[in-house]
């Protein structure tokens, strides 16, 4: 006798869940690899290639291949790996072909579901959505590794609120992918690059651990916001008040501030009529640096407490001449005792 609809679904479900780290491990090995040996082809081709600017043709071509292929396996997979190309893609660390494809991938992470963001704040508050909220938009403002944010308002206050929601199983995936990733550094270490890569792993996985506690992120945001209004006049930026009452270990609610990601400000400028390479826009960028390198030097130097990864999707650009901090995660204590790394935020700049 067949088994009932409901009970055939039920068990799909059982065996999807049970296979699914098999199956991503899976994908991750075969994309891996594939980009590896890509890369080691090339450098077996370019070796028989006298012509200095030939080579370096072949280079970027295989630069331009790999940056795809890398770009298709972060956001493919997600999780872990769109944390990766958040590290890549920065200048210092890889080639410029990966830092353009990789870039894009700083807020572009899959959203979760509204029904299941209302249910992990529902039962993280033990309050319906609609004692809390008046309204809370469907769509996030932006969705990364680890949570997503979505603009709402405060029955109780009626303030314009952001709501940070950990997507719910993100933890145990990462766990997943940090292993996988540790495996290909160790098979790196031991048959082509001279570098402790599997320590950089390591202290990756101990970080990662400390970015799902919220709790630990309030706490980090209000140190941030005290010391840089007692240490100026007035704050090169905003750091946004976490609403008292509304932390939890996977929800956090502060203060909502607008913003323009700094990837989009140039075509912002041409919205309002002012020139990007011109001189207004370069008092505006001049201004922008400025507030982030007070704002840098005074955490690092004074207080030794600061955020340590500022991609582009961690910055966002007010009206005003204001900057502001969002949203900060994962923190670690300074090899000297006093200060702690704070990573995953966003700093809010300014235009004019």
């Amino acid at each position: 006798m067949p088994l009932p609809l409901a009970q055939v679904q039920e068990l799909r479900d059982r065996l999807s869940d049970r296979f699914r780290p098999w199956s991503r491990s899976a994908q991750f090995w075969v994309r891996a690899v594939d980009i590896y040996g890509s890369y080691k082809v090339c450098q077996l081709r370019t070796g028989f290639v006298k012509d200095e600017e030939e080579r370096e043709a072949m280079w970027e071509q295989q630069h331009e291949i790999g940056a795809q292929k890398m770009y298709s396996l972060c956001s493919e997979l997600g999780g872990l790996f769109l944390k990766a190309a958040q590290i890549l893609g920065k200048p210092d660390l890889a080639p410029t072909a990966w830092v353009k494809r990789l870039v894009t991938l700083c807020d572009k992470a899959p959203s979760t579901p509204i029904e299941v963001v209302r249910d992990v704040v529902e039962k993280q508050f033990c309050k319906s959505f609609d004692e809390i909220f008046d309204f809370f938009e469907v769509e996030p403002v932006g969705s990364a590794s680890i949570a997503q944010v979505h603009r709402a308002r405060l029955k109780s206050s009626k303030t314009d609120v952001a709501v940070k929601v950990q997507h719910p199983g993100a933890e145990q995936l990462m766990m997943v992918d940090i292993r996988n990733m540790q495996a290909f550094a160790l098979f790196l270490q031991k048959y082509d690059i001279n570098f402790d890569l599997f320590s950089a792993t390591k202290e990756m996985e101990k970080q990662i651990c400390y970015e799902f506690d919220f709790v630990r992120e309030a706490r980090a945001m209000e140190r941030i916001r005290e010391f840089l209004r007692v240490s100026n006049k007035k704050p090169p930026v905003m750091v946004p008040r976490v609403i008292p009452g509304m932390i939890s270990r996977e929800v956090l609610v502060m203060e909502f501030i607008q913003g323009t990601p700094i990837m989009n400000l140039s075509n912002e400028m041409s919205k309002r009529g002012i020139d990007p390479a011109g001189k207004l826009a370069a008092m505006a960028k001049q201004k922008i640096l400025t507030d982030l390198t007070l704002a840098y030097g005074q955490m690092i130097l004074k207080d030794g407490f600061f955020h340590a990864d500022p991609h582009p999707g961690n910055i966002l650009i007010c009206n005003n001449t204001e900057a502001s901090d969002a949203y900060y995660q994962n923190v670690k204590i300074f090899p000297y005792g006093k200060g702690i790394f704070l990573d995953e935020y966003s700093f809010m700049a300014t235009l004019y």
